[in-house]
């Protein structure tokens, strides 16, 4: 048995092996993330999928990750499950794994729309469960992640999923309920900020900078804006206020985007998704109790 410790935790945390259900690229990202913060040697993480073999050699490959089809090798000493598979197919996976599971295993889940009682009713037994909503930026270690958790997981477990996320950004614990709105907000945000990129870039383009250097200025814009908001005590308004001089250059942007209601937009385009999250779970939830 290995001991687990990092420069936040206050006691050891002992774990053999953690299994990911599923290859994809936040499976990915959590394993990179792992490895790099040294929370867990990459031979006692383990991976497997469907049937795509040569994705999860490249995992072997670049991170000298484990892999296997057989159930029996795959969940021995396993103390961690990381459900990391297509939604759609929660169901399928988690009655073929379900009795490897024990009162012992941390069970986490990255699958949106699947709530924690899904996985407790397909599980057939209570775990300890964690569901955990990250979005894309963990694939450079700055994703906005929302944790949300069942009454069995310890506050070992806690403190373990805490840093476990960590390695790939900015954790917090939320309501289940709550999740939704996360999925709407931060695990969609990347989209909406790209689409405002994309939107940046052809105006460049249009008043004659050249793609590559208007590319150089927004993100770089972005990062100091970000900074801004980040370190000052005053609010996104204020700073918005303080660079809006009337009469001047500033102003006249911000007063197309008000004729143009594109604060509202996205107000709208928030809410809109956080809906569409919650009416895919309850598809999901009631797709899951036809197939018991």
């Amino acid at each position: 048995m290995i001991s687990i410790t990092s420069e936040k935790a206050t006691e050891e945390i002992n774990m053999n092996k953690m299994t990911f259900i599923g290859a994809g690229s936040m499976a990915e990202a959590l394993i990179s993330g792992i490895i790099e913060k040294n929370m867990l040697p990459a031979n006692q993480i383990w991976t497997t999928n469907r049937s795509n073999r040569e994705k999860l050699i490249d995992l072997q490959n670049k991170y000298g990750t484990s892999f296997s089809y057989d159930l029996d090798e795959l969940f021995k000493n396993t103390d961690i499950v990381i459900l990391a598979m297509k939604p759609k197919d929660a169901a399928e996976a988690i009655t073929r794994l379900k009795h490897y599971l024990t009162k012992e295993t941390l069970l986490i889940s990255v699958l949106a729309g699947v709530s924690i009682s899904s996985i407790e009713m397909l599980a057939g037994q209570p775990l300890a469960v964690v569901r955990a909503m990250p979005n894309t930026s963990a694939t450079v270690g700055k994703s906005a992640t929302g944790l949300a958790l069942n009454q069995n997981v310890s506050d070992q477990q806690i403190k373990l999923v805490t840093e476990m996320f960590e390695t790939v950004g900015l954790t917090t614990i939320v309501k289940e309920e709550q999740l939704d709105a996360v999925t709407g907000l931060s695990g969609s945000g990347p989209a909406y900020i790209y689409y405002l990129i994309e939107a940046m870039e052809k105006s460049a383009v249009e008043i004659g900078l050249d793609r590559q250097l208007a590319k150089d200025l927004i993100v770089q814009t972005l990062i100091g804006a970000a900074e801004m908001v980040s370190t000052s005590s005053k609010a996104p308004e204020q700073l918005r206020k303080e660079v809006t001089s009337p009469g001047g250059t500033t102003e006249a942007g911000i007063n197309v985007l008000e004729a143009n209601h594109v604060k509202q937009a996205f107000i709208e385009c928030i809410k809109t998704a956080t809906n569409k999250s919650k009416d895919l779970g309850k598809a999901l939830s009631k797709e899951f109790e036809l197939s018991l």
